[in-house]
């Protein structure tokens, strides 16, 4: 078993799924890899199962009936891993968002820099995105900024879904109250890092918007986003930080409920 663990949580990407393993696996430092699939009707579950005769001792699947979001599928695989004493856990999407190569560099950022959480930034050094439409990098730009207003947390790219946590991290933040499963989960997770104190870098990448298969983006997604990082901050007043581990592996490992929304 290697010390990192890459979450890919997969619906409907028949096209991507084994060109995004066979590109993780060839990669100088050794990832394991954990896909998350939620039903897929397109026979993504079957690619995955027939590379695992290939690489058995790193390549892992776990199937759950129906779309039930991904923050839910993110905290499945964050359990799963902490149960396998996995030190560091990265966040992926498998269509090619997000460059594998820059997985090092947030392993990097962890385990030579010394940071709990790594985030492949966006807008930490300008606008890093490919293929976008004008539209969409603005809202999301202008979202980040948003949670920035709000919240006070000073992260560049608040929405960013390519990152990697520390055992640490994911052991002291109480993932039974995790509230949201849709954009919304990727700033609460960075916005309970930093209110518990954990040493926070975003890594700039460059990020490219598919070219297979299709977005899972929709108006719904932005609305949780925008009036939960309200209710994130309003909540975060009743509620203390402290950073002692709230559960153990094992603890972690015995529980299976999934968050509500």
């Amino acid at each position: 078993m290697n010390d990192g663990l890459v979450l890919i949580p997969t619906y409907n990407e028949h096209e991507n799924a084994e060109l995004i393993i066979r590109k993780v696996f060839s990669l100088p430092k050794a990832f394991d890899v954990l896909v998350i699939d939620d039903g897929s009707p397109d026979g993504t579950a079957q690619v995955v199962r027939e590379l695992q005769n290939e690489f058995p001792d790193r390549l892992f699947l776990e199937e759950r009936r129906g779309k039930l979001g991904l923050g839910t599928a993110y905290i499945f695989g964050f359990r799963w891993a902490l149960k396998r004493s996995y030190s560091y856990i990265f966040e992926m999407d498998a269509d090619f968002s997000h460059n594998p190569d820059d997985l090092q560099r947030l392993y990097e950022a962890c385990t030579v820099e010394g940071y709990d959480m790594a985030i492949g930034s966006r807008y930490c050094q300008g606008v890093n995105v490919v293929n976008w439409p004008m539209d969409r990098v603005l809202m999301s730009w202008f979202a980040s900024a948003y949670v920035r207003f709000i919240t006070g947390m000073p992260i560049a790219d608040a929405t960013a879904g390519f990152k990697c946590y520390s055992a640490e991290v994911l052991r002291t933040i109480e993932l039974d109250r995790i509230r949201f499963v849709g954009y919304a989960f990727q700033i609460e997770m960075k916005w309970l890092a930093y209110k518990y104190g954990f040493r926070i870098k975003e890594v700039p990448i460059i990020f490219t918007d598919r070219t297979r298969g299709t977005s899972k983006m929709s108006k719904g997604i932005f609305k949780e986003a925008f009036f939960g990082v309200v209710q994130m901050k309003v909540a975060s007043w009743f509620r203390r930080f402290d950073r002692a581990p709230v559960a153990s592996a094992d603890a972690i490992s015995a529980s299976t409920a999934t968050p509500a929304r």
